[in-house]
């Protein structure tokens, strides 16, 4: 990938955008980031582009608050399942077509914005079994290996779970962090994470943080509401999108 400027101002602006959302609503970077790069750059190198700011901006969620211990405690099958499985996922990545990948994510994305337009309820079925737990986590990381999105099953899992509000996001944050951390040590085994791709990713930070700060002022004054309801649709139009793209390109 060549790193002229014309990609990197993309780069920045997409995730300026990104961090506008998770800082009104309080998640959705990955799914942004990857939804807007993957149309332009192409799913691996988006992959590899939200690493660093994925892991950054998700530390603090996952260490703020006073239930790290009690989550690690209660969801460590969940998260070991998602963390071995990511390596398998990448060797997928590696050695199919990626536009099928791609069409996947559209497919995520799109079932991730209709499940919260409509209140779909997915988490009864993803919680049930006595294997609920690393079942889930397997197939989260198979799928954030394949496509960069840890969202589906594994938010819908957490959010089945009944935590309290503040345990919940912390919750969320582990996960993002532990599988985008695994993602990236796997794709770089697989040669898919260039140095090129890692310096940009890790450039990427401050537009993210950036971002953040002005997605953090505007939940004043912004409906959240809303807000989510536009974000979801526009998330929605670009799943349709990708999946269109890998079946007619």
């Amino acid at each position: 990938m060549t790193l002229d400027p014309v990609l990197l101002a993309l780069v920045a602006a997409t995730f300026v955008v990104a961090g506008i959302v998770k800082g009104v609503i309080g998640m959705g970077m990955p799914t942004v980031s990857l939804a807007l790069l993957t149309a332009t750059v192409g799913l691996p190198s988006a992959m590899a582009l939200l690493l660093a700011p994925t892991i950054v901006t998700n530390v603090w969620q996952a260490l703020a608050g006073g239930d790290l211990q009690q989550i690690l405690r209660r969801l460590w099958p969940f998260l070991l399942a998602s963390v071995v499985t990511v390596w398998l996922g990448v060797g997928v990545l590696a050695r199919v077509d990626v536009r099928w990948l791609s069409g996947l994510l559209g497919v995520l994305i799109a079932f991730y914005a209709l499940s919260g337009l409509f209140n779909l309820g997915f988490g009864k079925l993803v919680s049930r079994g006595r294997h609920a737990a690393p079942v889930n986590g397997a197939l989260t990381g198979l799928l954030t290996g394949m496509t960069g999105s840890s969202v589906f099953p594994g938010v819908a899992y957490l959010q089945s779970l009944g935590l309290p509000r503040d345990m919940l996001i912390q919750a969320m944050g582990v996960l993002f962090v532990v599988t985008t951390m695994a993602l990236g040590f796997s794709m770089g085994e697989q040669r898919l994470l260039s140095m090129e791709l890692a310096l940009l990713s890790v450039g990427a930070v401050i537009p993210a943080l950036l971002g953040m700060q002005l997605g953090q002022r505007l939940r004043q004054r912004l409906s959240e509401a809303t807000f989510r309801r536009v974000f979801l649709s526009g998330l929605l139009a670009m799943g349709a999108y990708l999946l269109l793209r890998s079946l007619t390109g």
